[in-house]
């Protein structure tokens, strides 16, 4: 992205992937773009609409089984799309979109379906459904605390270079297998994705800002933008909980 050009979101197939309001985290990554003096406009890219492969960033939400089927069809009819996700620009999944940007995701009904491939993890069903708000330690560097609500039964394990996004403190995460107990997300080059919903980049501005720093090559600071009402203090209502036995171990993974 050019220094004097407006930053473009896709917000891809809401109409499908937007069961829980994920696609609010556009209008957090505009207004915080805008509070920098950076121009952003917001494309809702639908079932019914040619997708542009010229987005800076393009962000994928939540949705049911058949819902993440169609989306990974309809995005392999758009290959230069599918190659814009890769880089240069920045993409972020959320829940049914983490799954999607994977290798494989396997249904309740054991139906196997090939995903997008630009993640290298895999999601099966668990035992029992994650349901309830969760707190991960952010593994990138000046992001810190996450908080979330989670509601997914897809376990997640991931592989070769495509690491986690945090250590989960309190909650579920992925739920798959992974060396040092438990973490939540999933980060590969210019993809991020989470099963935090919130939506959360309203919940957790300093990953929004994150999130913009990868498109602009800029570095932001929380000083730079006007205090939200309320957000410190709901912040802290979030993190009141203390972390479970169980997930200590992949929350002392990213204490920095």
């Amino acid at each position: 992205m050019s220094p004097d050009s407006e930053l473009v979101i896709g917000v891809l197939l809401p109409d499908l992937l937007g069961t829980y309001s994920d696609a609010g985290n556009a209008v957090v990554l505009a207004q915080r773009a805008r509070w920098r003096g950076i121009g952003a406009r917001v494309l809702h890219v639908t079932t019914t609409t040619a997708p542009p492969a010229d987005c800076d960033l393009y962000l994928l939400g939540g949705g049911e089984d058949e819902a993440q089927a169609f989306a990974v069809e309809w995005l392999d009819r758009h290959p230069a799309l599918r190659r814009a996700m890769a880089g240069p620009a920045v993409t972020f999944g959320v829940c049914a979109g983490l799954q999607i940007l994977g290798t494989t995701m396997t249904d309740t009904g054991g139906r196997r379906r090939d995903g997008l491939g630009l993640l290298d993890l895999t999601t099966e069903p668990g035992t029992r459904r994650a349901v309830g708000e969760i707190v991960v330690r952010c593994g990138i560097p000046g992001v810190g605390l996450l908080t979330g609500f989670e509601n997914h039964r897809g376990f997640t394990t991931l592989a070769g270079t495509t690491a986690p996004l945090g250590g989960v403190v309190s909650g579920i995460g992925n739920g798959g297998a992974h060396e040092g107990g438990a973490v939540e997300g999933a980060v590969a080059g210019q993809v991020v994705a989470t099963y935090l919903h919130g939506p959360v980049l309203a919940r957790n501005p300093a990953l929004a800002d994150h999130l913009l720093e990868r498109v602009t090559g800029r570095t932001f600071t929380a000083a730079d933008a006007p205090d939200v009402p309320d957000l410190a203090a709901m912040r802290r209502s979030y993190l009141d909980g203390r972390p479970s036995r169980r997930s200590r171990r992949g929350a002392a993974l990213f204490r920095r």
